[in-house]
């Protein structure tokens, strides 16, 4: 998939998670909580459903995996019309991880998603793919920019690939209907059995990094 250049998180230390109500449009356009990748952070934003279903503002990008990320995580389902954020160390690890994912190009209606995984995940951790859909800040009525989760695959288990290479057998993830299909990057990262996120990946963005990069892995 052709992409535009994509600013890399730098020392990536922290996950920032926000959470919004499918029936919060207002938390769509709340302009305050903008973060800067550059300064150490990745971002994830995500819709849960709500009790109206497809009635709710934002329903058509809402997700049932929302929900079960805030569980995993530790965290509390944001009320009906309101939104939550989370805000998390990446955890730390005994060993070095390298993580990537590619994407393929999309095809009747799919995206295909691979992910590649060196060195050793503690016991227990998963592997999660996502479409994510980059809306810049002042499009679609968001005053911030937004890493919005469009589509989730897992869990696929750390320990488990399919050679030598680490890579895993492509995953064909649903692109959202927009008219802006430019937008959509694959993300992969990597959770601990607790829920903590020890990686996280875009295209063109390894984690923990490409030379010249101050990416680094947690030691």
């Amino acid at each position: 998939m052709a992409q535009a250049a994509l600013a890399c998180p730098r020392s990536p230390v922290e996950v920032v998670e926000r959470f919004m109500a499918a029936d919060c449009e207002a938390c769509w356009q709340a302009a305050g909580g903008a973060e800067d990748a550059r300064a150490g952070r990745w971002q994830f934003d995500w819709i849960v459903p709500a009790a109206s279903g497809e009635d709710a503002a934002l329903s058509v990008a809402a997700l049932r995996e929302a929900g079960e990320r805030i569980t995993r995580g530790g965290g509390r389902a944001p009320l009906p019309g309101q939104g939550a954020e989370q805000r998390t160390p990446i955890a730390r690890t005994r060993a070095p991880l390298r993580l990537e994912v590619q994407s393929g190009p999309a095809w009747n209606g799919y995206l295909a998603l691979q992910y590649r995984l060196a060195g050793r995940a503690p016991a227990g951790s998963s592997v999660w793919l996502a479409v994510v859909e980059q809306v810049a800040a002042g499009d679609d009525g968001t005053p911030i920019a937004r890493e919005l989760v469009r589509g989730v695959a897992g869990p696929f288990a750390a320990g488990t690939t399919a050679s030598a290479s680490g890579a895993v057998p492509m995953v064909a993830l649903r692109v959202p209907q927009t008219p802006q299909p430019q937008r959509l990057r694959g993300r992969a990262w990597i959770e601990s059995r607790e829920g903590r996120i020890i990686a996280v990946a875009a295209e063109n963005c390894p984690w923990p990094g490409r030379a010249g990069q101050a990416q680094r892995p947690a030691q």
